[in-house]
């Protein structure tokens, strides 16, 4: 055989060996070794590593944080209202021999036993603690429309006062949920680093009539609001008619004493007049009359000794009357 063709089939044993024994660690990875599905070492500083071929294997296993997200189920709270509640947790391997000796060497096969240990203990906290406690944090004071809100409960129903009034919190349930699963999963070499409750609704079954009750409050606090303007609206309006029958008053007032001394003057300037001609007074009054009672369509049938033609007969101003 050819020197160079051995010398090549050499080069490429000592290759493939070279690929087969060699392997890179990864920062964010920690490598169990193993020999004949026995463990050998683990390898957590990242680089280039050796092993045997053949007869050692590698395993995996992520160091890095890792997400567990649990499915929505539903859970009655202490005073037995169903409520479905979704949360998630964050979990990392500590112990990778202790994760190969009860899990295995496939790292998503931690997902059943996260079910098994989390899922539990959400449920114990749910139902152990009302509803108030899984939704708030605190007795802040709520925000202007939900104070109205509960202000109108409490005027209600004020023996239910204490159903509003929180003393675990949500905060505390998720920290006593993450004490009650975390040495739970030490034996598998897992560490939980924490858990929170992402989520919390009605089942379906109530949603509807808890909206239709919702609904029904906040109406309640729009006629409130409605009425409360309506009241406002009328004492307005009852002001103002009142200032305009107060201005009217005062203009009329104005008015009727300004015509007084008008006619007062006229009166006065009339006297004045008939005491200086009562002739003249009495021309100018007939011819008023004149003017008012007759016009083309008239028509008068009186005698020559009438007083009212006095004037037309002749004579004028200087007529005088007869007695």
């Amino acid at each position: 055989m050819n020197i160079k063709v051995i010398f090549a089939i050499l080069i490429l044993i000592i290759v493939v060996g070279s690929l087969m024994c060699a392997y890179t660690v990864d920062e964010t990875e920690q490598v169990l070794v193993t020999r004949f599905n026995k463990i050998n070492r683990v390898v957590a500083e990242p680089g280039l590593h050796f092993k045997l071929p053949v007869i050692e294997k590698k395993i995996s296993y992520l160091k890095n944080l890792q997400e567990w997200d649990g499915d929505p189920g539903q859970i009655p709270t202490k005073e037995k209202r169903y409520i479905s509640v979704d949360s998630f947790a964050r979990w990392r391997i500590t112990s990778p021999v202790l994760f190969f000796k009860t899990i295995g060497p496939v790292q998503d096969n931690a997902r059943y036993r996260l079910d098994e240990i989390i899922d539990p203990a959400v449920r114990d906290l749910i139902t152990s603690n009302r509803l108030i406690d899984a939704v708030r944090n605190s007795n802040r004071k709520l925000d202007t429309f939900e104070s109205d809100l509960a202000q109108a409960k409490v005027e209600t129903k004020k023996d239910q006062l204490s159903t509003y009034t929180v003393t675990t919190g949500r905060s505390e349930i998720n920290l006593r949920i993450l004490a009650e699963a975390k040495p739970k999963l030490k034996k598998f070499g897992i560490e939980l680093v924490d858990v929170k409750i992402k989520r919390i609704n009605y089942v379906r079954d109530v949603r509807d009539s808890v909206y239709g009750r919702m609904i029904q409050e906040r109406k309640q606090i729009a006629e409130k609001y409605r009425s409360e303007g309506q009241g406002e609206s009328r004492k307005i309006l009852g002001d103002k008619e009142l200032e305009l029958k107060r201005i009217q008053s005062r203009a009329y007032r104005k008015a009727q004493e300004i015509k007084g001394k008008a006619d007062a003057e006229a009166t006065r300037l009339y006297a004045e007049t008939f005491g200086k001609d009562p002739g003249f007074y009495s021309f100018t009054k007939s011819l008023e009359i004149y003017n008012e009672a007759f016009n083309k369509s008239s028509t008068l049938v009186l005698s020559t000794d009438s007083e009212l033609l006095k004037y037309l007969k002749g004579g004028g101003l200087s007529a005088k009357p007869r007695k």
